[in-house]
């Protein structure tokens, strides 16, 4: 996944409380389980509606509740296939803010009045190193654990994580090979 220091430009408005993930993503799209080509289905119910036009801008500014129900991983794929690289809401459930940490969709908490703020404001700025939204000449801080905001900054999946350790892990396999398998005394 890329590295996020800032993400800049237009936001999208998405001003409805409790989206959950089978509206992000209906269900008849989950066959595949490739990170990719999920952007077109996003919504797919409501971009039936007449009138709905949500642009695929860089943020994402949506109501509180944001990414409950289900716990499925398409979800912040499909945001993020959209063109979506931060979501910026009053909360999030817990395992779709986990979701998108771990792919690279920023997702930020600010209170319920800043989100409506930003949703009025037209463009912003995230600045992960700062820690705040940047809109209408004001600086809103928000917060993301330590270990989170780390892996967003360098661009670190669990993948990209796991192959930190490859020198340990090879030492460790290198040394169960000459003193043999665990066992234990029953």
């Amino acid at each position: 996944m890329d590295p996020i220091k800032t993400i800049a430009g237009p936001v999208s408005v998405l001003d409805r409380a409790d989206v959950d993930t089978d509206q992000i993503i209906p269900k008849q799209f989950l066959k595949r389980v490739e990170r990719t080509g999920f952007g077109e289905f996003l919504f797919y119910d409501w971009a039936q509606e007449p009138g709905w036009n949500l642009p695929p801008n860089p943020i994402l500014a949506a109501g509180p509740n944001f990414g409950c129900g289900s716990s499925r991983e398409h979800a912040p794929w499909a945001l993020q296939d959209y063109g979506f690289q931060a979501v910026v809401a009053a909360s999030f459930a817990d395992i779709f803010f986990s979701n998108c940490t771990k792919i690279g969709l920023l997702p930020v908490v600010l209170p319920e009045a800043e989100v409506r703020a930003l949703m009025a404001a037209g463009t912003a700025e995230v600045d992960l190193e700062a820690l705040e939204v940047r809109f209408d000449g004001r600086a809103v801080p928000f917060q993301l654990d330590a270990e989170r905001r780390r892996r967003l900054l360098e661009g670190l999946d669990d993948i990209a994580l796991t192959l930190q350790q490859e020198d340990a892990i090879a030492a460790y396999e290198r040394n169960r090979e000459r003193t043999g398998p665990v066992t234990t005394a029953l």
